[in-house]
């Protein structure tokens, strides 16, 4: 009996003293702070959710009215009854192939043809936004990158020398086959074209490696780093700095242009002035035998 009422007399004098108060205080704010974080946690959640729900809808509407009819109701792509296929599936596509397609004008597509031209935009930023969410909510594909993902304003000097050397490698390597050395684009078969890359902004460049439109094979972050996609934008980035050593580029289109143009100036300057000195001698030469 003594020992429990020594226990608790400790207990006691412990509790009354400075580091009690302080543990009670402190382990009465964690507990606050606990529940005060749980709860604004699954308030921003529930409003996210519902903000997210609400562009999904507004994307439906607007799909429904200006893309359904070739993709259908569902995104689910339309054949006709000889099974060529007016627009095709969308489930999986991703936002990113939404942003690229809707972002550069080339959906809504005006009329069918080999590839899609560039127009402008049909939708405002906010539109394509809920687009994006909506076809992003019909099956898991490419999100819309980041502005840290293709930016290159944050490099250094140094950073963005090595950038535009390994960006170069990778394009030469990969690219140049249908968009020339220099980002410029060309003709392909059977109707379609490489189009010129010169103005396009980095954010599409990045989401049309990540997606592959059209023609153009899809660079994944599996097969080309987001990285090395950066480092490509670095490279195309840098040829539109880089003067024209030769005077003139002839848009850059290589031995196409260059060499229409050694006809056309080289030879004809060449054929005229052959003509020239023949009329030139021919007139000479009768005015001797007259004389």
């Amino acid at each position: 009996m003594r020992l429990l009422n020594r226990s608790a007399g400790r207990l006691s004098r412990h509790r009354r003293g400075p580091l009690a108060s302080v543990l009670v205080i402190i382990a009465g704010l964690l507990l606050t702070g606990g529940i005060f974080t749980a709860v604004v946690n699954t308030t921003a959640s529930a409003d996210e959710t519902s903000s997210n729900s609400e562009l999904v809808s507004q994307g439906r509407d607007l799909f429904l009215v200006s893309c359904a009819f070739c993709h259908g109701q569902n995104g689910e792509g339309i054949r006709t009854e000889n099974g060529n296929q007016i627009g095709p599936p969308l489930v999986g596509v991703g936002a990113a192939a939404v942003d690229f397609q809707v972002g550069t004008g080339r959906m809504p597509l005006v009329q069918p043809g080999a590839q899609a031209p560039t127009k402008p935009e049909t939708f405002d930023d906010d539109e394509i936004a809920a687009l994006a969410a909506y076809v992003a909510s019909l099956g898991p594909g490419p999100a819309i990158p980041d502005e840290s993902d293709y930016s290159i304003a944050g490099l250094s000097d140094e950073e963005r020398q090595a950038a535009i050397t390994r960006g170069g490698q990778i394009f030469l390597t990969n690219c140049t086959a249908c968009h020339n050395f220099e980002g410029s684009g060309g003709a392909m078969p059977h109707g379609g074209y490489a189009p010129n890359l010169h103005e396009t902004s980095a954010r599409h460049i990045y989401e049309a490696m990540l997606t592959g439109p059209s023609n153009m094979p899809n660079f994944a972050n599996g097969n080309l780093s987001p990285d090395e996609k950066r480092d490509v934008i670095a490279y195309l980035y840098s040829l539109r700095e880089m003067p024209s050593y030769g005077g003139f580029g002839l848009g850059g289109l290589g031995p196409v242009t260059e060499g229409l143009a050694a006809w056309l100036l080289g030879i004809g300057l060449l054929v005229g002035a052959a003509v020239w000195i023949a009329a030139h001698t021919t007139r000479t030469t009768k005015k001797k035998v007259d004389a």
